[in-house]
């Protein structure tokens, strides 16, 4: 049986408490994700392989309905122009990946250079960039360098510990005790063009 969204998001009181404690995991990571760029000295402004093009599934009904809270608080004509954009979006990745082509789409929510829904975006554009580790369930530690950016401001510095284990831990836990006391079991998978239109 498919999810219904919209039954979803209308219970408000079902996940409002959740959408809570996620910020504070949101705040977690933040200050998390400072102190490793106030060490290396990065700052991110954009770029020309800017993470915002590129396709990153979310697997939390949490991101979602957190990314919907606001899109509720856009005006009118704002939140028209980001479904628009989010349609074609996602139109184009049918098309490209229908041909095979790489797709490398502009996120609905980037106005200018900069996320219109900074503060409700969802956790991998919270901790993209920054080299770090994580552990998965059996498998040993793996290391990422961090974005291209990151690489070319960076460069020399010795790595400092970044472990997004706990970070994903939490938001698994947190997601699964929802889905627990709303009786949900299907899976999730979208990106933030999909959830828009959702």
């Amino acid at each position: 049986m498919p999810l219904n969204l919209e039954q979803i998001i209308s219970n408000q009181n079902n996940y409002s408490p959740f959408l809570k404690k996620l910020e504070t995991i949101w705040a977690d990571i933040g200050k998390k994700y400072q102190e490793s760029a106030d060490y290396y000295g990065f700052f991110c402004n954009g770029c020309e392989d800017s993470c915002c093009y590129t396709r990153f599934y979310h697997h939390t009904l949490l991101e979602y309905l957190f990314i919907r809270k606001g899109y509720s608080t856009l005006e009118h004509e704002i939140q028209n122009q980001v479904t628009e954009r989010a349609l074609e979006v996602c139109a184009k990745t049918v098309e490209y990946d229908k041909t095979g082509k790489t797709v490398r789409l502009l996120c609905p929510l980037n106005f200018d250079g900069l996320c219109i829904l900074y503060e409700y975006r969802p956790m991998i554009c919270r901790l993209h960039g920054i080299s770090h580790q994580l552990q998965r369930p059996g498998q040993g530690i793996m290391y990422s360098p961090g974005c291209e950016a990151f690489e070319k401001q960076c460069e020399g510095k010795k790595y400092i510990k970044f472990d997004r284990t706990p970070f994903y831990v939490e938001m698994a836990n947190l997601e699964r005790e929802f889905r627990d006391s709303v009786g949900l079991t299907q899976k999730f998978k979208m990106t933030v063009a999909q959830m828009l239109i959702s």
